[in-house]
């Protein structure tokens, strides 16, 4: 059904923008007018080149990879699909429904699109997976699971839960980090102002006594000279570091070597193994459950985590389950996953109950998450502290010293 953009004014004498899909421009004019709508213009939704509207807002979003917004988003309209088709609305119908209750143009405008794919014979989980920017192949994979077992309203609740365990997970890391992220940046930002206004004021009037000054403060004065003469220069200094660092980890030898020294740093690399194996866990016993096949399950269990050496681990178990092995040898032998984890994937596989033990797995590591990320916090508060405090007292120090020689000869 083609998808009409629309302007009419509304009985408040407002203006009101939109899409509508309905078969001819007339039919959508009507429907419009029995929302009490008034249009004034109304035309195709199509590109300029006639590409569909899918194409069209992938171009317009930088349709990629989804964001936090959008996980939300999805997290709860699919709550909303799985009601809407356990309470035994036909799927286009529900997709009707989510789009009225959609909660930005957007996404109102993606699932227009879906829901015109599916009434053309596409199925639902195709018809996702032309928007990438919203639907992650996970999402893909468990909504075709649940279509081929005609179980679908039941593995997106699943799926739902899934979604909001996973940004729950997200947001207590995120929460914990961002005490001492403010207290960086507002350090960084007094020393700045420190050494480019401050520290010139006073070392020009020591300047002026023409006597000898402590090294400490030659270097103070060296380094202030620098940041307010060529403060144009640390700024492209930065962007280069900038670049430089995102062209090594583009690369996927920079991106490997980078994600192996962060496992290896202490505290914090307990913390990303810890998450990464409670997202693995999650993640796998989701798709399992849900009916997809052990080998898919692992190849989308990768793309899930976000660090190169993990998703290369799992890479080899995928390899080796189409060799005809099982999940917890190459898991084993990789020395990247816990020794328990792999140790309980055995224990599943030989019981039988993998998606339990791995759901087991994933909330011991959960609980694991929140002791590891209170010990991050616990750490790296005092130590910023301490930095800080300490690059303050060696500028004050630098300040102090000849001020003090100067009273001494006075």
């Amino acid at each position: 059904m083609p998808i009409f953009e629309y302007k009419a004014l509304t009985p408040e004498g407002g203006t009101k923008k939109g899409i509508v899909d309905a078969d001819s421009p007339k039919d959508a004019r009507t429907l419009l007018r029995r929302q009490q709508l008034m249009v004034t213009t109304i035309k195709l939704a199509r590109s300029a080149k006639g590409a569909s509207i899918s194409n069209t807002l992938r171009k317009l979003q930088g349709i990629d990879k989804p964001n936090k917004k959008r996980n939300e988003q999805v997290a709860g309209i699919t709550r909303q699909m799985a009601s809407l088709l356990a309470s035994g609305i036909p799927l286009a119908e529900s997709l009707r429904a989510l789009i009225d209750q959609a909660p930005d143009r957007q996404l109102e405008s993606v699932f227009r699109d879906v829901r015109e794919r599916v009434t053309q014979g596409l199925s639902l989980g195709d018809a996702l997976a032309m928007h990438p920017a919203y639907f992650t192949p996970l999402y893909c994979s468990m909504v075709k699971a649940g279509e081929a077992s005609g179980n679908l309203d039941q593995v997106l609740m699943k799926l739902s839960q899934f979604l909001q365990s996973q940004a729950r997970m997200r947001n207590k890391v995120g929460a914990a980090m961002l005490y001492p992220m403010i207290m960086v940046g507002v350090g960084i930002l007094v020393i700045a102002v420190l050494m480019t206004f401050v520290v010139p004021k006073i070392t020009a009037m020591m300047k002026s006594q023409d006597k000898e000054l402590p090294l400490l403060t030659e270097i103070l004065i060296t380094i202030s000279d620098f940041m307010v003469n060529y403060w144009w220069l640390c700024m492209l200094g930065i962007a280069a570091l900038i670049m430089c660092w995102n062209w090594i980890l583009q690369s996927d030898r920079g991106r490997l070597t980078w994600d192996t020294i962060k496992l290896k740093i202490p505290v914090f690399g307990d913390l990303m193994i810890k998450q990464s194996v409670a997202r693995f866990s999650k993640t796998l016993s989701t798709l399992l459950r849900s009916g997809v096949a052990a080998v898919q399950s692992i190849q989308v269990t990768k793309e899930t985590l976000d660090n190169k050496l993990l998703q290369n681990c799992l890479q080899d178990v995928h390899d080796q389950l189409l060799e005809g092995s099982d999940i917890s040898t190459p898991l084993r032998a990789s020395g990247v996953f816990p020794p328990m984890v792999s140790y309980m994937v055995a224990v599943g596989e030989q019981a039988g109950n993998l998606e339990d033990v791995l759901e087991q797995i994933g909330d011991t590591y959960d609980e694991e998450v929140d002791l590891a990320t209170t010990k991050l916090t616990s750490v790296i508060e005092p130590l910023v502290i301490v930095c800080l405090a300490s690059v303050v007292a060696m500028i004050i120090l630098a300040i102090v010293l000849p001020l003090m020689e100067l009273q001494k000869i006075s």
